[in-house]
């Protein structure tokens, strides 16, 4: 039987705009931003591998319904010669039928014996993915009153309006229930966003604060550090610094904090998306084990979710991204290289400069930190004009 692959080049219908079809592309796969803009970068982007005629058919009617036109090709037929392998040699697999059963003991275990989460009332959105079993579970196992969202998954609605990537459901939960917190986890559940009794998000800058602060106290944490990501805020490591602890950044990703934290010796790491990775607990990010540790920091410390959200003020900081055309290196030009050391001049001593280029879009991105807003926007706005003027000058 011929196999098919459906690929987008970026061409759109016609009549279609693409503002249009981003959008009805965003629905159509429940992408984020990022992936959508990479079916708009101008390269050939294969949707969808290995489908017979009838599937790759309904795929690309449901683009074209979108606004997108795809290509369909057939897959080219592969026939080798194989060696069998003798039956000694094949291996066994095994189905572990109470896998659910030991993580939610495992999970139970992450915090100490004894540990009750009586009186809380808690909204868990476990955004139809992962943990839409496991999370409520262990939460009512250990006393708490369980409020559960995105626990409804359909193959299909995984992150749909819910989750990590969409707080806003469970924000509004949570003051509608009058709970004492909210735990937003993503659809793999390696991600957790907090909400506070006011239904306010906490990002993971103030959750790394919270854990780091608790772990040194109890002299847990390994080397005094904290290992986040370069965009983490300045107002992070000014907090771990008044408590004598140091922070250490890496390139955006978690894969990145994993590695270094394992090179290190560090045990606490973390994202300012709310990726949370605790070695002492797991290999990797678990948002439902991380969201257990603000959970007991409130029973422990006898605070609202409010408090405990907030270690710090953030340093004002702003965020632009300059797009550019396949080929383009503004961050070559002299001119930028100029303005950008002189705007990292002008900050010392009282914020901070990034400035990339995105691992997924053809963006540049500017981000930069300052205790004094006005200048803050005077050093962004100036940067991002040097480039866009350099992206238009003539090759």
């Amino acid at each position: 039987m011929s196999r098919y692959e459906i690929a987008f080049s970026g061409e759109l219908a016609p009549g279609a705009t693409l503002e249009q079809v981003e959008a009805n592309l965003t629905r159509l796969f429940q992408a984020d931003a990022q992936r959508i803009a990479l079916l708009f970068s101008g390269r050939r982007v294969v949707i969808k591998q290995d489908l017979d005629y009838d599937s790759v058919e309904k795929y690309r009617q449901a683009m074209a319904r979108a606004g997108a036109v795809a290509e369909v090709r057939p897959m080219p037929v592969e026939v080798e010669e194989i060696e069998l392998a003798p039956p000694l040699g094949i291996g066994r697999a095994r189905h572990i039928d109470d896998g659910l059963g030991r993580y939610v003991e495992y999970a139970k275990t992450t915090l100490p014996r004894g540990a009750s989460l009586a009186g809380l009332k808690v909204v868990v959105d476990c955004a139809h993915g992962a943990a839409y079993k496991a999370a409520p579970e262990v939460l009512w196992e250990l006393g708490a009153e369980v409020v559960p969202l995105g626990v409804a998954p359909d193959g299909f609605n995984i992150n749909r309006e819910v989750g990590s990537t969409h707080p806003r459901t469970a924000a509004e939960t949570v003051v509608a229930h009058g709970a004492h917190v909210g735990l937003c986890l993503d659809g793999d559940a390696d991600r957790v966003v907090m909400i506070d009794e006011t239904g306010t998000v906490a990002d993971g800058d103030q959750f790394m604060a919270l854990l780091a602060r608790r772990w040194a106290a109890e002299g847990r944490l390994r080397h005094n550090t904290l290992v986040a990501t370069v965009m983490s805020n300045l107002g992070l490591e000014q907090c771990l610094a008044r408590e004598g602890l140091r922070l250490e950044r890496t390139a955006v990703g978690d894969r990145y904090v994993v590695e270094r934290m394992r090179a290190g010796g560090f045990n606490l790491g973390g994202e300012q998306s709310g990726h949370i990775v605790m070695t002492d607990h797991a290999t990797t990010g678990d948002g439902l084990i991380a969201g257990l540790q603000f959970l007991l920091a409130m029973v422990e410390e006898g605070q609202p979710a409010s408090a405990l959200a907030r270690q710090f003020e953030p340093v004002p900081q702003m965020l632009r991204n300059v797009r550019f055309q396949p080929g383009q290196t503004p961050m070559e030009a002299a001119s930028v290289q100029a303005a950008m050391r002189s705007a990292a001049s002008r900050l010392e001593g009282q914020g901070r400069l990034l400035i990339r280029k995105s691992g997924t879009e053809p963006l540049v991105r500017v981000m930069a930190e300052c205790e004094d807003p006005a200048l803050l926007q005077e050093i962004v706005e100036g940067l991002v004009a040097e480039i866009e003027a350099v992206l238009k000058a003539p090759a």
